[in-house]
């Protein structure tokens, strides 16, 4: 389908949304189950930050709907209580290769901070401004040198940088779990996936982009018992957004569907007990 409707290099939603529009049209005229509840008992998901403004095209799909996004930006019409925030993951197969998951412990973390990555979107200008190749303990760069390993220097940081891309969501916060790096999620906006049953603020730090200049401070006053315990909760939160095949228990498939079936309790439909 995305092969017949989207152009490649294109940025003209209008193909998307008129094929959304056309898919509920055809449902609802077809099936009851649309109209029972405008679309309330149903579900789209999008992982794509063209997500919330193709859902847009259907006025019931984006105000009744539970939309599964990873772009859960409330500035643009994420509802918490009936939509879902995806974990946006960089899969590369169908499952997680296991050497980016797991690593030492927080005495064999030098660096303080660390990021790496382009300079787009509102936030992360503001951080390259503040830190880019201005302080050891906090390493902030677009590009690392080459030969050097992404993945090392995370498992070399006690904390991973989080800053919000073009959209508010970034696979750093995944990336971070799965590497033992607490994630410091930077901008303001985004709902943290799975916010229902996990407590973020133990196992993560949240910093609006008012207080980047001010990070350092932020991050060296974490005590290190406090840290250890961040550090121990990252692990074991971790299995909470692994992808396996097939799906275990616990994982991100369970937890997206656990997601979407609180949201479903809030409906009730005529002729349900």
């Amino acid at each position: 389908m995305v092969k017949m409707i989207y152009e490649p290099n294109s940025h003209d939603m209008s193909p998307l949304r008129r094929t959304v529009f056309d898919y509920i049209d055809v449902l609802s005229t077809k099936y009851p189950y649309w109209n029972r509840s405008l679309g309330a008992d149903h579900f789209m998901l999008s992982c794509h930050d063209w997500g919330p403004y193709v859902s847009s095209a259907d006025g019931h799909l984006f105000s009744n709907s539970i939309r599964v996004l990873c772009n859960a930006n409330t500035s643009e019409g994420f509802n918490p209580s009936k939509d879902v925030s995806l974990p946006e993951i960089n899969l590369r197969s169908d499952v997680i290769d296991k050497h980016v998951v797991g690593g030492p412990s927080a005495s064999h973390r030098p660096i303080l901070a660390f990021f790496a990555g382009g300079d787009h979107g509102p936030v992360r200008p503001v951080l390259l401004e503040h830190w880019k190749g201005k302080d050891a303990d906090v390493q902030v760069s677009e590009y690392l040198p080459q030969g050097v390993s992404y993945i090392d220097v995370m498992r070399q940081s006690k904390f991973c940088l989080c800053p919000s891309g073009y959209e508010v969501a970034s696979p750093r916060v995944v990336e971070a779990i799965y590497l033992e790096c607490v994630p410091v999620v930077i901008g303001d906006d985004y709902v943290l996936p799975f916010s229902d049953v996990l407590n973020w603020s133990a196992f993560s730090v949240r910093v609006s982009v008012p207080d980047i200049p001010n990070l350092k401070r932020i991050l060296a006053g974490v005590s290190p018992r406090q840290y250890i315990r961040m550090k121990r909760r990252v692990r074991i939160v971790r299995r909470h957004f692994m992808v396996n095949g097939p799906p275990q228990r616990f994982d991100v498939f369970h937890m997206i569907l656990h997601s979407i079936w609180l949201r479903r309790l809030n409906i009730r439909l005529h002729g349900e007990d």
